[in-house]
């Protein structure tokens, strides 16, 4: 839909004609600036005389009081805030009267002068010139401050909380705490690439258009080459890519980038999301786990300074050791079913059919599950909203983990495992299976197992298959999605609050 400007939109207009038939361009091409605005606040407050600290600062105008004379008003850049003392008597009377007269609220400007205190005691800029630098033509949402208990609390600007999401430039322009949780997000990902490089390993970039796709169970989305006449996917993981590098000696390798599964929208899924995988050689899942609590809670000193962080009013620690209990073990506890006695699919179901009943609750046995889903199931169920400590869910079933070795003498699990924090999974970690044979064999297992149309289907990659047997080395490997990590080290319910443009729904007309 075309943009028709409302009221206030067109009286902007209107400005940035005035502006420029006195001779101001209102979107000029340079600026100056010697200092930030908590820069030069600092400098200020660092000089014993406190007098002649000259700056040039710029920001968006978030507030202004006209007394006639004099104009008091605020600007605002990225993470700080400063008073402009506007005078009529210090830029000229023509000046003072385009900023007083043709000015808005969220206009860019450049201002020139001497810093000082004002008697209400707050560090201001004695304003001797200033510059337009961008005329804003929309308004800014308005935020909402109000005191409670001696804290500021702010109120969203925006009635649907949707509409932060689909302007997120809007919300973070007025919301400095949105855009701080982006910063811990981006020092989280630094965090975690420097304990991998103080580890040996070594960051690689991965295809994420795939002739095939695969490492993962999740239905990818479809795209083509129109030169080359492929259909290709875009990757909904980088296992498969990753551990060939293994077979090609590198020993240690890690990547952090974008996976794309074509699923439900919730409040932990995302379409497209960061992924963050790595792989070692001569490490079985153990190595891997013992790897991880450590990575996790040095990222959370380095990023929180502290490995006790707060998410949704439970208190976590993160420190090592992180509790381990088997996958059997956690639903017995916490479902009452001992699935090892139902080796059947279609027993285990009836059991969790009537275990529901017994509590009265839902208990999902989809027509067909295999046995592995019903177990998975009874986990998402009944077991995960209770692990709020770090937990890592140990041995997992055979038949929905084609790429892990089995745990000895016990052919229906295997080397695998899960970990949770906050009731939320939060990454998968395997012995990876390195046994070419093995491997062909499970892929055509899963074939059979799963119907043509079922969305967690793989096809058989080949090439892998044939890097397999060029000799892989036995090797850990893990992956996690950093979308989930930032919820937490935020304390962010929803996963949309995490990213910067979270995928929505299309507006209804």
């Amino acid at each position: 839909m075309a943009w028709e400007p409302n009221s206030l939109e067109q009286q902007r207009l209107e400005k940035i004609d005035r502006l420029r038939e006195a001779g101001i361009d209102p979107f000029p091409r340079r600026v100056e600036r010697t200092h930030k605005l908590h820069e030069a606040v600092a400098a200020y407050e660092n000089d014993p005389e406190n007098e002649g600290i000259e700056a040039t600062v710029c920001g968006r105008l978030v507030s202004a009081r006209d007394m006639g004379k004099t104009v008091f008003a605020h600007i605002a850049d990225e993470d700080g805030r400063l008073q402009l003392f506007v005078r009529r008597e210090a830029i000229g009377e023509e000046s003072h009267r385009v900023f007083r007269k043709l000015l808005d609220l969220g206009d860019w400007v450049q201002a020139a002068g001497v810093m000082f205190r004002t008697r209400a005691g707050e560090i201001s800029l004695r304003v001797s010139n200033w510059k337009l630098l961008s005329k804003a033509v929309s308004p800014l949402p308005v935020v909402k401050e109000q005191e409670v208990d001696g804290k500021l609390v702010r109120h969203s600007a925006f009635s649907d909380v949707e509409e932060r999401y689909r302007q997120r430039y809007a919300d973070l322009a007025v919301n400095p705490d949105v855009r701080q949780v982006f910063r811990i997000r981006a020092r989280l990902i630094a965090a975690l690439r420097r304990f991998f490089d103080d580890h040996d390993f070594l960051e690689v970039e991965t295809p994420i258009l795939q002739p095939l796709y695969g490492g993962a169970a999740a239905r990818p989305f479809v795209t083509h080459h129109n030169q080359l006449k492929q259909e290709l996917y875009l990757r909904i993981s980088f296992e498969l890519y990753l551990k060939r590098l293994l077979v090609g000696m590198y020993e240690r390798v890690y990547e952090i980038g974008r996976d794309f599964r074509n699923e439900g929208v919730s409040f932990k899924h995302n379409p497209e999301f960061t992924q963050l995988e790595f792989y070692a050689a001569f490490w079985d899942y153990n190595d891997v786990a013992d790897f991880t609590e450590r990575m996790i809670a040095a990222a959370a000193q380095e990023v929180l300074g502290t490995t006790i962080i707060t998410y949704q009013g439970h208190e976590i620690d993160l420190s090592p050791p992180w509790q381990r209990i088997t996958l059997r073990a956690a639903i017995e506890k916490y479902a009452g079913i001992d699935y090892t006695q139902y080796p059947e699919a279609d027993d285990l179901a009836q059991a969790i059919q009537a275990m529901g009943k017994e509590r009265g609750v839902a208990a999902q046995t989809p027509p067909g599950a295999s046995w592995g889903k019903l177990i998975d199931g009874l986990l998402g169920d009944f077991v995960e909203p209770n692990l709020i400590q770090p937990t890592f869910i140990m041995n997992y079933p055979r038949d929905i983990s084609p790429l892990a070795k089995m745990i000895p003498d016990d052919p229906a699990h295997v080397e695998r495992w899960e970990y949770f924090i906050a009731g939320l999974e939060m990454g998968n970690a395997f012995t990876e299976l390195n046994d070419p044979i093995d491997q062909r064999q499970r892929f055509e297992a899963l074939q059979e197992m799963y119907t043509q149309d079922d969305d967690e289907i793989n096809p058989i990659d080949e090439d892998y298959l044939r890097a397999m047997r060029y000799g892989m080395p036995p090797n850990g490997g893990f992956g996690t999605g950093v979308d989930r990590l930032a919820m937490l080290f935020t304390d962010k319910r929803t996963i949309r609050e995490a990213l910067l443009y979270p995928h929505l729904r299309e507006r209804e007309s």
